[in-house]
């Protein structure tokens, strides 16, 4: 990104965008292709493997859970011939596709901070100071969100995704494609399996709800979360998002290389001035300098375009 004259900053950035979009709405697609190639040797990416692998668990619990309400000797029967089938099926949908790119994106971000800065993915410095509030709600939330940030590491590690960390919509449509296909199965038990995993579901104790709730509590606070370092990746990704008015999905996403306007420009309309931005920038992305003049750029502007980029959605 370099500015020239006949150049200046802000259209620089919106051509970085603009390409970043294009990069943005072929994410699904792509991944859909990749996903419906069984031969992995053609595939070994870890992102890809990662992705397959949280859509196969997603499959298998539905699955396991009519196969225990069917009070079958062996539960797991069913996601053994059926779970690969229930997954294509699954990956089927573009949103939860992006969904699952997503959370594979930041949890290798993760990795990679923990190896590069000792950034903790579990107990960040920031964490530990909510967990020392004297507010008892604010303690309890952050307590809440260590022990769920727990589990996101040992289902990352092995590839991995409960059902019950979905989000809300896309929970209700991998029930409703795992319904469909088990469509022949006996009626009854099919209702109770429903019912037996819609009563379990809570998005507010979810981790991705939790993370919402604790950075919406945190006020004019919340300028301490859009610090990687201080806060964490999990905590500083859904802060971005909340303050450049952006998809949690989208956020994590720009932290990829390939998306250095994006992340630039929601920084920026986030609030942060400059030079903190470079320090950011300088954790991230350590062999990348902002463009000259960015400093001109003013925080409205940067939300401005945006918003004018038309983005991503997951849907």
């Amino acid at each position: 990104m370099t500015p020239t004259p006949q150049l200046p900053i802000e259209e620089v950035l919106r051509n970085e965008l603009v390409s970043g979009d294009t990069v943005l709405g072929t994410l699904g697609p792509i991944m859909s292709h990749l996903l419906a190639n069984h031969d992995n040797s053609l595939f070994s990416d870890e992102i890809v493997a990662r992705v397959r692998g949280m859509i196969g668990h997603l499959a298998n619990q539905m699955l396991d859970e009519l196969g225990r309400t069917l009070e079958l000797a062996d539960p797991g029967i069913l996601a053994e011939g059926q779970g690969r089938e229930l997954a294509s099926e699954l990956a089927t949908s573009q949103a939860l596709l992006t969904h699952c790119h997503a959370l594979a994106l930041e949890w290798q971000l993760a990795e990679r901070l923990e190896k590069r800065c000792a950034i903790d993915p579990v107990l960040t410095p920031l964490l530990q100071a909510l967990i020392a509030s004297t507010r008892e709600e604010t303690a309890e939330m952050a307590m809440a969100l260590l022990a769920s940030q727990v589990r996101f590491v040992q289902a990352q590690r092995r590839m991995e995704l409960p059902l019950t960390e979905l989000p809300g919509d896309l929970f209700h449509h991998a029930v409703l494609t795992w319904q469909t296909f088990s469509g022949n199965s006996d009626e009854a038990a099919l209702q109770m399996a429903n019912r037996a995993m819609r009563d379990r579901f809570d998005e507010g104790a979810s981790r991705l709800g939790l993370l919402d709730r604790l950075v919406g509590a945190m006020g004019n606070g919340v300028r301490a979360a859009l610090s990687i370092s201080h806060a964490g990746v999990a905590i500083f990704c859904t802060a971005l998002a909340s303050q450049s008015n952006q998809d949690r999905d989208v956020a994590v996403v720009s932290t990829n290389d390939r998306q250095l306007a994006r992340l630039a420009l929601a920084l920026r309309s986030a609030g942060l001035r400059p030079k903190d931005i470079e320090k950011e920038f300088l954790t991230i992305h350590p062999d990348t300098v902002l463009p000259e003049g960015f400093e001109s750029l003013r925080a409205d502007r940067a939300g401005e375009m945006l918003q004018a980029s038309g983005g991503w959605s997951p849907g």
